[in-house]
């Protein structure tokens, strides 16, 4: 894989502010190029991801959320290019699943990030829904030559019961971060940061928990550190529902990215076993009799 870093000294000749911040450190990223640039965060987008980033919506939610204390100061956006620049924030710790576990307090800690985001009051210019974006996701995924898992179809259908139950008690939605994977969590001096916003949107809240338990592969005592910091007590039934529920839903989302990621020939992971995975990993879950159970409670009035 190429480290980016010609591609990096390019985009820092265009933009003042980097002119005299130092030599680009690599530091990541699954689909974009991400390099500290002295005090701070240069991001360009990997490619392929115009067709299905907003860029603007993008651009709303990460000054929003710098403004509610959550993500990093915004202190440069290309809308055209999607190059963007951020403070970098020192001395703090880029999550993994080992770390959510190893790290005393941190499901907490992003529990707690997940209520300043949620309660910001800021409001996103895109929708999140779940269905509409799937059926987005296929229409990309029509134009390029990648086979979806066996079933795939069948199992989109069995989610309408999902679609139903929610639709029986909706909840106001909220910001959201709707990508939560744990690299795009910071733990800085007892303090969660989130960064990367390419997929927020308003959405409901719950969505955000599950899909981190899901990334960071939470046991049921991380999951209930989560749910009990960003409640400030125990989840109720409905919920906790909610939260599981999203956890099969944004497998079965993710199924699809990860194609369109094999489609684009994306060298940062095997996305073949990403997408199968994924998949997988929704069926068996849809397949339990606690899922039953969890539609209903969210069913309840």
């Amino acid at each position: 894989m190429t480290d980016g870093l010609d591609e990096a000294r390019q985009a820092i000749a265009g933009i003042p502010l980097l002119a005299d911040a130092g030599e680009p450190q690599r530091l990541g990223g699954l689909t974009n190029l991400v390099f500290r640039v002295g005090d701070y965060c240069l991001r360009i987008p990997g490619k392929g991801t115009e067709e299905y980033i907003d860029r603007a919506n993008e651009a709303v939610a990460t000054k929003e959320t710098a403004k509610a204390g959550v993500s990093p100061e915004l202190l440069h956006f290309d809308a055209a290019t999607g190059v963007m620049v951020t403070r970098f924030i020192e001395g703090s710790v880029t999550m993994t699943p080992d770390k959510f576990a190893s790290r005393v307090g941190a499901p907490a800690r992003a529990g707690e990030a997940f209520r300043r985001l949620h309660l910001s009051g800021a409001v996103f210019p895109f929708r999140f829904e779940l269905f509409s974006m799937i059926d987005d996701y296929l229409g990309i995924l029509a134009t390029k030559d990648v086979a979806l898992p066996d079933g795939y179809h069948d199992v989109v259908r069995e989610a309408e019961a999902v679609l139903k139950a929610l639709a029986v008690n909706p909840v106001p939605l909220a910001a959201c971060h709707c990508d939560p994977l744990c690299e795009n969590f910071l733990d800085a001096d007892g303090r969660m940061w989130i960064v990367d916003w390419e997929y927020s949107g308003m959405n409901d809240p719950m969505w955000d928990l599950g899909d981190l338990s899901v990334e960071g592969g939470f046991s049921p005592a991380q999951d209930e550190e989560m749910l009990t910091a960003y409640f400030g007590g125990e989840a109720t039934p409905q919920d906790r529902g909610r939260m599981v529920i999203y956890k099969g839903m944004c497998d079965l989302l993710w199924t699809l990215w990860g194609l369109i990621q094999l489609a684009n020939n994306n060298p940062a992971e095997d996305f073949r076993a990403y997408a199968d995975g994924r998949f997988g990993r929704c069926k068996a879950l849809m397949a339990t009799p606690d899922f039953a159970d969890h539609l209903r409670a969210v069913e309840t009035l």
